[in-house]
Formats: structure tokens, C-alpha cells, sequence
């Protein structure tokens, strides 16, 4: 057998585990995200251009806004651009192997469903964060406008083979890690006084925050069922290192090194850390109680001991990361 013929072999396994789930994650949808009727929207958040006192409450905007350090408008930024490039990650969710098997946006399967109802509550990220970054006059908005053109130009590559597993190992790890990011953001906007910026970055956090949970609940699932299998996708995505969703971002444009400055700005101000990485895979592991699984095939036993032992690794690897003396600005005014 060549190595295409078992790869093929594997993604048919996981896609039949896959459509097995189906009435699980349907009832997700149901249970987990919320009725568009009933959830906040960016405009909770905004002042009320159409009322009397519009400008007088833009005017407060900007005023705690300007007490906010560059480095954390730039990190709030790069984190908007993020939540922007939506279409790419519902298309990418749509086309892996098992998920989408009508090829119909309309399709009652639960996969799609889902797909739709999460980046239907992901889209009010961006637009909040967007609105808010306009209104507060600390960023050259054409800059940033031209960044999110050029992320979703260029498209999304999280290189999961379109393999369901490792994609919804990818979401577990993502979602945790965008939820750490809003909410550390959350508390530096706190720190200088803008208040409203705060509890708009830790709203959006509860969002990731429950998302995170109902990817790992899917994938908790496929643990049962498939365990080999399971802790197998858990280590190819893992000795491939989880690329951000945002990384194309300067591909292309007169800046190619714009995602590594955003990251260096992150990592200097606390945001998201090469230590945050390191905690995720340790969260994962215990999660999915990697150490214990029994009845293992050999190679994923072999992965079992990789996976064990990778976070000390990472730890270790923070910890000797130096933070950057100096970090360059993007977007800003």
C-alpha cells in the first residue's frame, strides 16, 4: 500500500466517524450558540449615531481611548483582522472530507449548520471591534482596511489535509487561544481606563470561550469512538505547530513581515505568549486524558509518548524566549 492509498484510508474512517457525530453537533447548534434574535450585537456596545447625544458619546469614546498605549491598540488591531477574514474559515470549514458531503450551503446536516451558525456569531467580533477602532480615531483605517483585503485575498492554510480531526484539533487550540488574547486585552484596556473596551474584549472572549468548549467536546467525542485515530491527528497538528489564522496577513503587500510584528507585540506585552501555547497543549492533554488512553494502536502509542511530554517542551522553550527590545507599529495614526 503507497502512502496516498493509507491516507486515503484514513480520512474515509474519519469521515464515517464524522458523519456518526452528526446529530451530536446538530444539537450543538441548538444548545451551545444563540438564536441571532437573542444575542448581543455590535451596536450594544456603540454609541447611537441616530440620538441627539451621538457625537457627545463618540467624543467620551475617544477620550478613553486615548489613554490606551499604541502597543495594545496594535495588538487589538491585529486581533480585529483576525476576527475579519471570516469567509475563509467558513469555506475552509466546508470543505473538509465528511462535512459538507452535499457541497450545499443549505444542507440540513448538522456540520453546516454548525458551520454557519458559529461564524455567524464570529462575524460580530470583527464588526464590533471594527466599529470601535473607527469611532476611536487611534488608527490609520485605511491601512487596516487594506490588511483585511489583503488576509482574506490570500486566503487560510491551518495545513490539516483536509482531515476533520486535526481541523477540529485546530478549533480546540484557536478558540482557546483567541479567547486568552481577547481577554488579556480586556485587562490592559481595564488598566487604562477604558472601561466599555473592556467589557467589549471579554464579550467576545465569552464567545470564543464557548465555542472552545464545544469544539473539544466534539473531538472529546471522536476520542471515544476512534481513539487511535484521535491521538494520531492530535500529533500531526502538533509537530506541524498550530499557525495562527491571521498569518498571511502581509503576504504579498509592501510589509510581508506585518503578522511576525503584530505576534512580537503580543508576545512583549502579555497578550499571547509562547508560555499561553506551552498551557494549551498541557490544557488539551489533560483534557482529552492523552496519558491514560489504553488499547492504542503502535503509532499512536508512539504519539501518545510525544504528546505527553510536549508542553514541558514548549515551557522550556518560552522560557528561554527573549521578548523584543523593540517592536515596530503597524495601523496606527
Amino acid at each position: 500500500m503507497n502512502k496516498s492509498d493509507k491516507i486515503d484510508y484514513e480520512l474515509e474512517k474519519n469521515m464515517e466517524v464524522i458523519s456518526q457525530l452528526d446529530g451530536y453537533v446538530n444539537h450543538a447548534v441548538e444548545n451551545i450558540l444563540v438564536n441571532p434574535d437573542e444575542c448581543w450585537q455590535p451596536s450594544d456596545f456603540l454609541p447611537d449615531m441616530g440620538q441627539p447625544d451621538a457625537f457627545e458619546e463618540v467624543k467620551k469614546l475617544q477620550e478613553r481611548a486615548a489613554n490606551i498605549p499604541d502597543t495594545v491598540i496594535t495588538s487589538l488591531i491585529g486581533n480585529m483582522i483576525t476576527e475579519e477574514a471570516l469567509p475563509s474559515y467558513q469555506t475552509y470549514f466546508n470543505l473538509l472530507e465528511g462535512i459538507n458531503v452535499e457541497g450545499s450551503l443549505l444542507s440540513n446536516s448538522g456540520w453546516v449548520k454548525w458551520s454557519k451558525a458559529w461564524t455567524a456569531e464570529e462575524n460580530r467580533h470583527g464588526d464590533l471591534l471594527n466599529k470601535y477602532l473607527y469611532l476611536s480615531g487611534r488608527a490609520d483605517m485605511k491601512k487596516v482596511e487594506q490588511t483585511i483585503h489583503r488576509l482574506i485575498y490570500n486566503g487560510f492554510d491551518p495545513r490539516s489535509e483536509k482531515d476533520p480531526y486535526q481541523a477540529i484539533i485546530y478549533t480546540s487550540f484557536q478558540e482557546r487561544a483567541t479567547k486568552i488574547s481577547h481577554v488579556n486585552t480586556g485587562k490592559l484596556a481595564d488598566k487604562a481606563g477604558d472601561e466599555v473596551l473592556s467589557r467589549i474584549c471579554k464579550t467576545i472572549a465569552g464567545d470564543e470561550a464557548r465555542h472552545e468548549k464545544a469544539y473539544k467536546n466534539f473531538m472529546s467525542q471522536i476520542f471515544e469512538i476512534d481513539p487511535s485515530g484521535a491521538i494520531l491527528a492530535f500529533e500531526k497538528m502538533m509537530r506541524k505547530q498550530i499557525v495562527m489564522p491571521a498569518v498571511l496577513m502581509g503576504t504579498g503587500s509592501s510589509n510581508p513581515s506585518l503578522f511576525d510584528q503584530f505576534s512580537a507585540i503580543t508576545q512583549k506585552i502579555g497578550i499571547y505568549t509562547g508560555w499561553d501555547y506551552a498551557r494549551i497543549i498541557d490544557h488539551l492533554v489533560k483534557l482529552w486524558n492523552i496519558e491514560n488512553l489504553t488499547g492504542l494502536s503502535d503509532m499512536a502509542a508512539k504519539a501518545q509518548d510525544y504528546l505527553s511530554n510536549l508542553s514541558e517542551r514548549y515551557m522550556r522553550l518560552a522560557d528561554r524566549m527573549k521578548a523584543p527590545d523593540e517592536v515596530s507599529l503597524a495601523w496606527l495614526k
